[in-house]
């Protein structure tokens, strides 16, 4: 099913050419902010008014006149030239019917897939995931999840930071304390500290850890056998918290493309891309003040090198028609260059290959500085994690008194991982957002909590009907105003999808389905349902409303309750 904006576009483009001989209009149709001005509005006439030097208003009443009005109930001029144009509610019936009878939602599987890779969450080895990891893990799932349900082969990339002289350090200090082979990641965290501090205060130390780098680089099997140790203890920390969140992601560390370093630095010398500056090998951009180092002076490699060397294996290796790195807008500078650097060596060709940073804001605390914990300290994400669940608990026990106590924790477990998504993701991505409890966890508003109880009170009423939705053999029927707004919106559903597939801005979604749920308690206010002549054509509204919410909270990552 073509969304209804596609399918008004076609229309458009063909009336304007019947109606005014312009060829190769790009239509200008958009969903209208008001009810009362219709469904949708097209917008050509203006432009169209001042290129061939006509009255805008004569110009729409011939584009109506060519208009096709198939499921059309009304297109009506307003103002200078604006032609609002309005759905039968019998076609938005039939399209409700539609969207029932198909498993994918009238959501059409791309005919041509995509092999699209989404690099997130990207922590480094030896810390803890922290706050600053929770937008790049939570919106890089989003969008894997999104273009997984549209039809792209989804390749989802963890470029763990496993590699570099932070190791010769860590490896050097666990020697020499001889420090237990079994940890967790907290302990790790701890001797990386203890390690640093040393690191900077001890020459000699300094000395020991730079020459650990060296053999850890060489191939050295024991330097290899402790690194080895480090990143298990890491992954196992890490995927704990993947676990909670229900995130599937492949590892691919910087260590994976350490083979490919040198070769890149021997590609852009053949090619002549190297000024040497201050001994380092560079490759110096058209407006950018800064080079980028592809070689440090003392012969070793670092990010921009790795990352060249990324975008090169995932365009030659892997194929991929569009790579999107979610990381902080604080790297926007690094990717721009890094990108355009690829290009110049001919890794990527942008008419191909499409390649996107996905930059977003930072977290914020109460006081709106950087979250931080009472201490001071960076917020760690299990604690952070942690609290959401324990908070949903005690919001679940005064709503459910008498929910079992293993039901209640796997239940706070949702409640809780969602709000932190979905507060996240309802935020703009490039903007700063203040983290809080208080507001992510409350029932009203755009929130987490608002939508999962739309969700169990539309089972509620079919569970009060009592009859199997899929045994209901009626036409839909939409006769008062929130029911044609409600299949109105639940057809607008793979435009919204669309929309952040385009502006890798998860929160076109969630104003999407914060919509539906106000739309359905409009309809549900309105329209009684149980032990009336509508009953089953409404049931049938309030099944399409249960499985899109259901779709578009699975696609954001949140998972359902069945009570509240």
């Amino acid at each position: 099913m073509k969304n209804l904006s596609e399918l008004l576009a076609i229309r458009a483009k063909k009336a304007i050419f019947e109606a005014c001989g312009q060829e190769g209009v790009e239509p200008e149709i958009t969903q209208s902010t008001q009810p009362q001005f219709g469904h949708y509005q097209c917008n050509n006439a203006l432009k169209l008014g001042k290129v061939l030097g006509q009255n805008p208003r004569q110009i729409a009443e011939k584009i109506v006149e060519k208009f096709d009005r198939t499921g059309l109930s009304k297109m009506e001029i307003a103002g200078p030239g604006f032609i609002n144009i309005s759905f039968d509610p019998v076609y938005l019936a039939q399209e409700v019917e539609k969207i029932l009878k198909d498993p994918h939602l009238g959501i059409d599987k791309i005919p041509f897939p995509q092999k699209i890779i989404v690099e997130f969450s990207s922590p480094n080895v030896a810390k803890e995931l922290h706050v600053g990891h929770i937008r790049s893990t939570i919106i890089g799932d989003c969008l894997a999840r999104l273009f997984e349900f549209l039809g792209h082969d989804v390749l989802r990339l963890n470029h763990i930071g496993d590699w570099g002289t932070q190791f010769g350090m860590l490896i050097a200090y666990m020697r020499e304390n001889k420090v237990p082979d079994h940890a967790d990641l907290s302990a790790l965290m701890g001797w990386y500290r203890l390690a640093k501090k040393k690191f900077d205060e001890d020459p000699a130390f300094k000395k020991r850890a730079q020459l650990e780098v060296v053999k850890l680089q060489g191939g050295d099997s024991e330097s290899l056998k402790d690194w080895k140790m480090i990143c298990d203890i890491s992954r196992k920390g890490f995927q704990e918290i993947y676990d909670l969140l229900d995130v599937k992601i492949i590892e691919r560390g910087e260590s994976f493309y350490n083979p490919f370093l040198k070769g890149i630095v021997e590609d852009f010398t053949n090619k002549g891309l190297i000024t040497i500056s201050d001994g380092a090998k560079c490759v110096f951009l058209e407006g950018f003040e800064i080079p980028v180092i592809i070689q440090k002076a003392d012969g070793g490699y670092n990010y921009d090198t790795t990352d060249i060397a990324a975008i090169h294996h995932r365009v030659s290796v892997e194929k991929a028609d569009r790579i999107i790195v979610v990381v902080d807008a604080g790297q926007s500078l690094h990717f721009q260059m890094i990108f355009k650097v690829a290009e110049k060596a001919g890794y990527y060709d942008p008419s191909k290959t499409q390649m996107e940073h996905v930059a977003f804001g930072v977290v914020l605390g109460a006081d709106g500085k950087k979250f931080k914990t009472r201490s001071g300290e960076t917020e760690k994400l299990m604690d952070l994690i942690t609290e959401a669940i324990d908070k949903s608990k005690e919001v679940l026990k005064e709503r459910l008194p008498d929910l079992e106590e293993d039901a209640l924790n796997e239940d706070a477990k949702i409640l809780g991982t969602d709000a932190i998504k979905y507060a996240d993701l309802s935020s703009h991505r490039t903007k700063d957002y203040v983290f809080s409890y208080d507001k992510m966890l409350r029932f009203d508003g755009n929130t987490a909590p608002f939508l999962l109880y739309a969700y169990v009170r539309i089972n509620g009423i079919k569970k009060k009907v009592g009859k199997d939705v899929q045994k209901i053999n009626v036409k839909i029927e939409l006769e008062h105003p929130t029911e044609i707004a409600l299949a109105l919106h639940l057809r607008q559903f793979g435009e919204s999808l669309d929309a952040v597939s385009k502006e890798l801005l998860p929160n076109r979604l969630t104003d999407y389905l914060y919509n539906l749920a106000e739309k359905f308690h409009l309809f549900f206010h309105d329209c009684r349902v149980e032990g009336t002549p509508q009953e089953e054509s409404r049931l049938l509204l309030c099944e399409a409303t249960s499985r899109i919410l259901k779709q578009g909270l699975s696609i954001l990552g949140l998972k359902t309750l069945n009570k509240m």
